[in-house]
């Protein structure tokens, strides 16, 4: 994988530090455990659905907080009074993070047959909408000025 230098861009913008960041974290080694999709359900919903085989609600934590959305697992420790002979099914603990971009909200998360699904919204305000300018027809506004 190519690693790319942002650092002459830092010396000739103002305001996309963060931008660059995500690049570089874009760029870094992701782990792959657990597996995930992000999938567009609706022109502004999302959902991202997690394979977390073997772990309850209780041993999960979704967080959002800024412009990062951060899924946690932890396993409580087994008792031990049984014998494993192979472990397939991964109990490891995990982190994985997801940069969240503007105006993106967590609608809501719930646990399915193993898998989580989060699911996203984004929420434009109102002043960000593309909005109608009504043409009129007649004689133009007169624009007053001050006489000197």
């Amino acid at each position: 994988m190519r690693h790319f230098d942002f650092s002459p861009l830092y010396r000739s913008t103002v305001g996309f530090d963060r931008l660059f960041s995500m690049l570089d974290a874009a760029n870094a080694e992701t782990p792959s455990y657990p597996p995930y999709n992000i999938e567009r359900t609706g022109e502004n919903a999302y959902r991202i659905t997690m394979a977390v085989a073997g772990f309850s609600d209780a041993d999960l934590s979704v967080e959002a907080k800024e412009h990062a959305l951060t899924i946690k697992g932890e396993k409580a420790e087994d008792d031990g009074d049984r014998e494993v002979l192979h472990r397939g099914i991964a109990s490891r603990a995990f982190e994985r993070r997801f940069q969240l971009a503007e105006f993106m909200r967590v609608d809501g998360a719930h646990l399915e047959n193993g898998l989580l699904h989060i699911d996203l919204v984004r929420e434009l305000p109102e002043a960000m909408k593309p909005r109608r300018i009504e043409i009129g027809s007649g004689s133009a506004k007169q624009i007053e000025t001050k006489a000197q």
